[in-house]
């Protein structure tokens, strides 16, 4: 597992490091920001959950033989305490032309404050069928 360089201050600042390292296909960068434990997961949008650094790796590695994947969150919500952020978002996924593809992925990316500063320790992305849907808010519903 490689040493994280760059210290992050924010859980905002190491998720526009995560979506602009996905963008450049660069995998050093990508995977310099998670957190440096064993448990960390990935999850795509076929469904896989991928656990470890070394699973993770190879995953972003297949995916960036076919360049950066060109992703713009949108319609975040965050739940934040001092140490730990769990950001919920629509990805919107756009073809290398900058055309905005037909498909977004609802992801979940959680991040954990370290020593080193802010690290991810799980994306969950799932595609979701049609447009995406502006948010609806409902109070006092469990489910």
């Amino acid at each position: 597992m490689p040493k994280a360089s760059k210290q992050f201050g924010t859980a905002d600042d190491i998720e526009i490091a995560f979506y602009d390292a996905i963008s450049r296909a660069d995998l050093d960068a990508l995977m310099a920001i998670w957190a440096d434990d064993e448990e960390i997961v990935c999850i795509h949008p076929d469904g896989t959950r991928l656990i470890g650094y070394a699973a993770i790796r190879a995953s972003w590695e297949e995916i960036f033989t076919r360049g950066g994947v060109h992703i713009r969150p949108l319609q975040l919500h965050l739940l934040q305490n001092m140490m730990s952020a769990v950001h919920n978002l629509v990805e919107a996924v756009y073809t290398t032309s900058g055309t905005q593809r037909d498909v977004h992925i609802l992801a979940t990316n959680v991040y954990v404050k370290t020593p080193l500063g802010w690290r991810i320790a799980l994306h969950h992305a799932s595609t979701a069928p049609g447009q995406a849907k502006t948010e609806l808010v409902a109070s006092n519903v469990l489910h």
